[in-house]
This record gives C-alpha cells, structure tokens and sequence, in this order.
C-alpha cells in the first residue's frame, strides 16, 4: 500500500475493515458485545486524559539545542559544558504556576521555565521559573501555599482573601509577591521573559573543589510585559496566545533564544553572605556576583504531538548530571523527593520510559517491572547487583566531594530565625522600579488586595500593609491610598 494508503488497525495491529459502523443485528438492532473495536475505541477515549499537573498545568513546550559559548571548565567537569562550540539537544516546556490546564496564558502568575538537557552522562533537568526567588522557603509550606492559589473549597473559585491572608501571615513571601504584582507577573508569551533556575547549585570541576552558582537565562527577544489592563483583555480575547505565539514563530523559523549566566559563589563566601545564600526567598548581588556566560539557548523544533511531548515532559530537580549537584536550599532539598514522585503518580513508575522523558544514551540499573514497562524490561539479565553476569559497575570516577555538614545537631529549626529580614531586597527593588512601573505595581496590588473581603478582612489587609511599609514607606502609603484608607486608621497598624 501507498504512504497514503495505510491500514487502520486495532492497538493489537489487526486490521480494521469497518472503522465507522458498528456490529448490529440487523441495521436497527442492538450492538453486540464481540465488537471489540468498538469497546476498544470508546474504553481508549475515556482514558484520554491523564492527571493534570497539580501545579504547571498550563504549559507549552519546545525542542531545541544548547551551544557553549564560553570555557567555565574551571567551575564544573559537566561534559556538555566541557568545550566552547559543543552543541546538546534540550526540550523545553514554559508554563502557568497556579491555573489549571484550560486557564489563560495571560494570568497573573509566575511562569514555569524548566529544560531537560540529553547529555551523554544522562538527562539534566534544571527546573526553574521566569522569577530568581520564590514565595517561601521550607518545603512543609508549599501544600498550603498552592491551595490558597487554587479554588475555595466552598465557593470552588479563585479567592482573594485566602492568597492575601497567607501571604500576610508569611512575610517571607513579600519579595516574590513584588514581583508578581509588578508587570513582570504578566510577561507577553514565553519568549519576551528572563528564566532563573532560582536555587542555588553546585558545581563541581575537575579537581573534586566545589562551588555554589545561580543560573541566569536572559531573553535575546527583549523584556516585553502585559499590563494588568491588558492581560485580563488577553484572557478574552485569545487566552492560548503564548502557546501560539511559541508555536507560531518557531515554526516560521525565527527561533528564539535565551543566553544563559552563572552567577558563583565560593563555599567560604557563603559563611559571609549578608543573608542566608541558600535561602529561595534572596537574590545573589550581580555587582557583588557578576554574571559569567556560559552559552546559547535556542529552540528550533515545534514537537510532532503535543500530548506525547509537551503533555508527558516530566522535570525534576533530582536529576542532575556529574558537575552539577545540589545545595542546603531547603526547597530544593524537598522537590528532589516531591517532583519524581509527582511524575510516577500522574505517568506511572516508568516515566522515564516515555521517548520525551528517555535518556538517549545508555541506562541501565537493576529497576524492574510495574506499569508500562517497554523498554524490555532488562531481558534475560539478573534483576539483582552484585552478580557474576552482566558486567555492570559502579564508575568511582563519578564520586562528589564529601559534603560539610551546616550542624551534627537535627531538630526543626524556625527558618526565620536570625533569618527574618523579609524586606530589604523587596523595597531594593522598588526602587529600582521607574514612575511609570511603580505605578503599575501599586495598581496591581490595590487590585488584588481589593478582593479581599469576609469578618478578617482589616486584619488581613492592614497586616500586609504593614509589610509594604516596612519594605518601603512611599510604596506603603500608594497602596494604602489606593485602597482608600485613611491615616488615622492606619496609625493604629504601623509598625513601632
């Protein structure tokens, strides 16, 4: 048969000769139970969706490569980093934080910014936003945190008063919420954003010496941002718009690329930090710790199958390439368990499996068995280490420095003590912000924090505003004029 003319099978690969009518007795009679296609057909649709993404959702994705501009050798062995000129395949997928699969791009929300690096030492994912900091700083509180970004469990919608009230009694999450109140919380697309890995990371060279670094994707499009006007005319107007876009100019040819920095950070310096360097809520100074270069991102290929790439794509901290290793930051201690579990729950314990997902380069481990398992499932081999038949070894080469321990001691320390400056580095920056964004931000706060309602609601609002105040005075008074109230009622609130 023609290329044009190919057989339409069941999923066993029998051929189908009737795709469109069903086996009946007689034309006006009942079905009958042998027609397995047609059980077949009907039992595949209903299991067309798998779980969504319980955070990230909404996302679109991309494949594309990585080029090493410039030798950082120096910091890290990682061999896809080992060579200027040295090219690595990536996929890529952008996405919304807290909405569901079917929400608006063009939701206030920060952006998801995670990319799966095929290297010959295994995948490499580095899983970020389009934001350097986040809304808290202990895994324990990341549950709570995305519920308030969910539904009311009463009302089943979006709601103010739950968001303000948790960020109010965690004022830890002031910076990030400056971010996000700002223009930057409604980026134009994927392609017109910054992206951060936002952790801090290791990195480790040749010599076994260790280093901790930040890393920096900065657009090559140019910085272009939504209002808060003209992002909520977007979510009517096309509410797919950043999937189209990227899909849109990709397939054009005008691929866009991100140039990606480190910043580096020497183990002694971290004992010097003004703040706590791995603390998610903090920035690393660029005058203190310039940005280095280290190469070119660039996505080319639009995926054949949006379900089979974009929809399967599973990201996780913990899987990091030799060069590259963790750090004391807590949130990335707790998505290193939480992000692989995520994925064996929603795609099954194979994941790793899906063609996406799939080190393109060898494998092999003794894990055995479970759900779609399709890789042959280590054939005749022994399913136990050590053995005397299959030769595999564990390559010492690959060891990591030991790592120094902060304490001997283990307890549930309060992350906030010694630890509790919320509000320098939000009121920094402000003020780097000029009239025209300051302005911006302060009505996007009012907006948002005048939904907030219910018996709590003074409590709620003046709480926050004490931590505008506290961040910085002018940025304080802007959002309490906006919201109406007057000096007496908050001098009863401002901090003494």
């Amino acid at each position: 048969m023609g290329e044009n003319n190919k057989k339409i099978t069941t999923s066993s690969g029998a051929p189908m000769p009737h795709y469109e009518d069903s086996l009946s007795a007689g034309p006006r009679g009942q079905l009958l139970l042998q027609d397995y296609f047609l059980h077949e057909k009907l039992a595949q649709f209903n299991r067309e969706r798998i779980p969504e993404r319980i955070v990230h959702a909404k996302g679109s994705g991309a494949y594309g490569k990585f080029t090493v501009t410039n030798d950082i050798s120096k910091y890290t062995r990682a061999k896809f980093l080992n060579k200027v000129g040295k090219e690595t395949k990536v996929f890529m997928r952008f996405s919304t934080v807290g909405g569901e699969r079917g929400s608006a791009d063009s939701e206030r929300d920060p952006r998801g910014f995670a990319m799966k690096f095929y290297t010959e030492d295994g995948n490499y994912d580095l899983v970020g936003n389009n934001t350097p900091v986040f809304f808290i700083k202990d895994p324990r509180k990341f549950p709570d945190f995305i519920h308030t970004q969910k539904r009311d469990p009463y009302t089943n919608c979006k709601f103010p008063t739950m968001v303000w009230d948790f960020w109010s009694l965690n004022p830890e999450s002031l910076h990030q919420v400056t971010i996000l109140m700002s223009n930057r919380g409604t980026p134009y697309g994927f392609r017109h954003m910054h992206g951060y890995g936002s952790h801090t990371f290791s990195m480790i060279n040749k010599d076994n010496e260790r280093v901790y670094v930040k890393f920096h994707f900065r657009t090559e499009q140019g910085i272009r941002n939504l209002t808060g006007k003209e992002a909520m005319e977007m979510r009517g107007i096309d509410p797919d718009y950043a999937q189209r876009d990227l899909y849109t100019t990709i397939e054009k040819g005008d691929f866009p690329k991100w140039k990606l920095h480190i910043q580096v950070m020497t183990e002694e310096q971290t004992k010097t930090f003004r703040w706590n360097p791995f603390d998610l809520t903090k920035v690393w100074s660029q005058k203190e710790y310039p940005l280095i270069e280290v190469g070119i991102l660039e996505l080319n290929e639009n995926p054949a199958n949006y379900f089979a790439d974009v929809e399967q794509a599973a990201f996780a901290p913990a899987h990091v390439v030799d060069g590259i290793s963790f750090s004391p930051d807590k949130m990335l201690q707790g998505r290193i368990l939480s992000y692989p579990d995520a994925h064996r729950y929603r795609l099954g314990t194979n994941f790793e499996q899906i063609p996406v997902n799939r080190c393109p380069f060898m494998v092999n481990n003794y894990h055995r068995d479970g759900y779609m398992r399709v890789d042959g499932n280590g054939g005749s081999l022994p399913n136990y280490h050590p053995n005397s038949f299959d030769g595999f070894v564990a390559d010492q080469s690959y060891v990591e420095p030991p790592l120094k321990l902060d304490s001997l001691v283990a307890d549930h320390y309060d992350r906030n003590n010694n630890d509790d400056d919320h509000f320098t580095q939000p009121g920094d920056l402000y003020r780097l912000l000029d009239a025209n964004e300051k302005e911006h931000l302060v009505n996007n706060i009012v907006d948002n924090m005048s939904g907030v309602d219910g018996p709590k609601k003074d409590e709620i609002i003046m709480r926050q505003l004490c931590h505008w105040f506290r961040a910085d005075t002018n940025l304080g008074m802007s959002v309490a004029k906006g919201l109406g109230l007057s000096m007496d009622k908050l001098s009863e609130h401002m901090p003494k």
